[in-house]
């Protein structure tokens, strides 16, 4: 099993600005432990486009619900730095289990594992991520899933993904949330070494628990930011408004365009290619009212989504 070493923000990214190797061992994680378990289920995911990449070494993290002291709030998408070369990362999910929604915390590790067969978008599209993979110490993007704007990123390549069926829902099991069980593959990646989400993954969900917006008790399962470039970042350049935002004192919602959901299930090829300064964003789920799905549902009548606050990523 490959080990890995510790390494700052600043040293990993001028490593991987250079292609420099790098080891690391990271801690084991916590992420099969059931962090928080609920009676009602999350809202359906909101609909966002992805911000533009803040520049050469960043992975994306989408969003999510969390749970704490006010029930469910929305953790936007985020930019980071992996913890080191060659990490990827698996996303969090809420899964319906005697009775109860639980939620298991996302985690950095070699292989992406199990995420309940959510469709966050954005690579993330169920099963594995098709956005991007590690050659050696350097991270190649796929042109069909990320969004480059004017940031010149020169290891590209381009894997399109297929369209499918599409959907928002956020949990999995129970009535109205995905059926997916883990693969063999995805099973041997929960026995991999792990590391914990980083301190600005850490920092940006504790700046979203504190921002009174975000809590679907009061955006009622459509919050008005869907991501932000740089973590814990919600106001200014870089921030991305969700496209089915619910409507604040009867004005009218700010709306950003959305990116249509590609499910992939192909891993994304090996070879790479150079790629120019941009790149096309790619998948997010539609959903909403608008594309059908109820404000707290995300595929069946089954969502309610209560307004509480805290989960851990």
């Amino acid at each position: 099993m490959p080990r890995f070493a510790p390494v700052s923000a600043f040293a990993l990214a001028a490593a991987l600005a250079v292609a420099l190797p790098l080891t690391l061992a990271p801690r084991t994680s916590q992420a099969q432990a059931v962090a928080v378990s609920i009676t009602v289920p999350p809202p359906a995911l909101p609909v966002y486009a992805q911000p533009v990449i803040p520049g050469p070494g960043y992975i994306w993290t989408p969003g999510y619900w969390a749970w704490g002291p006010y029930g469910y709030y929305w953790v936007p998408g985020t930019w980071v730095l992996p913890p080191a070369v060659g990490l990827l990362w698996t996303p969090g999910y809420w899964a319906w289990a005697d009775g109860r929604y639980f939620w298991h915390a996302g985690y950095w590790g070699p292989t992406v594992g199990f995420y309940g067969g959510i469709n966050y978008g954005f690579g993330y599209f169920g099963v594995g991520f098709v956005g991007g993979h590690w050659d050696h110490d350097r991270f190649f993007y796929n042109r069909a899933v990320n969004n480059f704007g004017h940031v010149h990123i020169t290891n590209v390549y381009n894997a399109p993904v297929h369209n499918g069926a599409v959907t928002r829902v956020s949990f999995n099991g129970g009535r109205g949330g995905t059926n997916a069980r883990p693969t063999a593959a995805e099973q041997a990646a929960a026995q991999e070494r792990h590391a914990d989400p980083t301190s600005v993954q850490a920092q940006h969900e504790r700046a979203a628990s504190q921002n009174r917006a975000f809590q679907a008790s009061v955006n009622h399962g459509r919050p008005a930011i869907g991501a932000t470039a740089h973590p814990a970042n919600f106001a200014g350049a870089g921030v991305v408004h969700t496209h089915n935002a619910a409507t604040p004192s009867g004005g009218a919602p700010h709306n950003a365009p959305h990116q249509a959901a590609a499910p992939a299930h192909a891993a994304p090829p090996r070879a790479q290619g150079a790629g120019g300064p941009h790149g096309a964003p790619g998948g997010q789920p539609h959903g909403g009212p608008e594309h059908g799905g109820p404000e707290h549902g995300g595929g069946g009548g089954d969502h309610g989504g209560g307004g509480h606050d805290h989960g851990h990523p």
